[in-house]
């Protein structure tokens, strides 16, 4: 039997919308706002790192979300001499601030629109319900979706099987070999739609190589790449 792909599970930050900027925006507005002093460049790399790193112990089940939201900022104020007692409100303010800057990845939101009512579009996201609220809704991609999954509501984290469980408890009917995930991390996304036995797309921008222990159906470098994996031509748009 040949399956066709009828529901797609949209992560949102580094897919649809670039994480980094609000990221980097957000950072530089509170390090102002708290009378931190600059925030400069070098600084605001550190905390991504730190703060991938954080994400990845929780997708392992090493940590929780309230170690990571409140963990990443103590480490990251420690390194730069400031008072890590200041985390808890910074990150609470952070939350807010990620969704003052919105910018999308590759028109995404002329994609969504041509594949609304074609496919099932459903967002899967382990952001915090009060940044991906925000964001969801001054970007647009809300309301264009079928139904937003975020992980604190499920009680479950990307990649754990539980997550996709409970969202494809809410979706039936739907067949996992008609359901592909599309999302630019190998850990969470990619590995959750292995772990879920759906199809995955690895969302690949920078052309990276593929490291070994993945199964990725497939690999875009443009998120209109992915129009003829679902049988529409790209000039459709």
């Amino acid at each position: 039997m040949r399956f066709v792909i009828k529901t797609i599970l949209w992560d949102v930050d580094e897919t649809l919308l670039n994480f980094g900027a609000a990221q980097r925006a957000a950072l530089f507005t509170l390090f102002s706002e708290f009378g931190l002093g600059p925030c400069t460049d070098a600084m605001a790399a550190r905390y991504d790192e730190i703060n991938h790193s954080f994400w990845q112990r929780l997708e392992r089940n090493e940590i929780t979300k309230p170690q990571v939201l409140i963990g990443r900022f103590e480490q990251f104020f420690s390194e730069y001499g400031i008072d890590p007692a200041v985390s808890v409100s910074f990150n609470d303010r952070y939350q807010l601030c990620l969704g003052d800057t919105i910018v999308y990845r590759d028109d995404c939101l002329k994609l969504l629109d041509f594949l609304k009512g074609r496919v099932r579009q459903y967002v899967v996201s382990n952001g915090t319900i009060i940044a991906q609220t925000k964001k969801l809704e001054r970007s647009g991609i809300g309301r264009r979706m079928d139904g937003i999954f975020l992980s604190e509501q499920l009680g479950a984290e990307k990649p754990n099987p539980a997550f996709f469980k409970r969202v494809f408890d809410a979706i039936r009917p739907a067949f996992p070999n008609e359901v592909m995930i599309v999302g630019d991390s190998l850990t969470s996304d990619i590995r959750g739609g292995m772990n879920a036995g759906i199809k995955t797309c690895w969302y690949d921008p920078e052309g990276k190589p593929i490291p070994d222990g993945y199964r990725v159906d497939h690999v875009i470098t443009h998120l209109f790449d992915l129009l003829p994996l679902l049988g529409f031509s790209r000039e459709a748009l």
